[in-house]
């Protein structure tokens, strides 16, 4: 490892950069549940940010398209599965009957994960542009 190839001000950087990201993340005590939940592993998270992605760009999420928004690389079907139902049993996502096919499953987000992950992504960019 090289680090003396790197200016001070990239070193300051790089640390400061770790530290806004772990106390907005892992080491804030003051996440809501919702975000403790999706960030205990990499496939959560990785769930979050797209299905969240995809309801901010208008679009329906059945049960298949939700466990697809993440590459199989990351978990079995089983894992993605689970994770989804995950959600929904504890309030974060919300699971109703289409009413096109009764067979299909449609998922959105609860209002109250909407409304605290959008202020939560105000108060970062607020955070990051500060």
């Amino acid at each position: 490892m090289n680090l003396e190839k790197f200016d001070q001000i990239s070193i300051k950087n790089a640390k400061k950069l770790i530290s806004r990201v772990l106390s907005a993340t892992i080491d804030n005590p003051n996440n809501p549940d919702w975000l403790n939940f999706f960030q205990a592993d990499t496939y959560r998270f990785y769930f979050l940010m797209n299905f969240m992605r995809e309801i901010l760009d208008n679009n329906e999420i059945s049960q298949e398209y939700a466990i697809s928004l993440v590459p199989k690389k990351f978990a079995s079907r089983i894992k993605r599965l689970q994770v989804l139902k995950s959600a929904v049993k504890l309030g974060f996502i919300n699971e109703e009957q289409s009413i096109v096919d009764r067979r299909r499953r449609i998922y959105s987000p609860s209002d109250k994960l909407l409304n605290e992950f959008i202020q939560y992504a105000n108060d970062s960019d607020i955070a990051v542009t500060n």
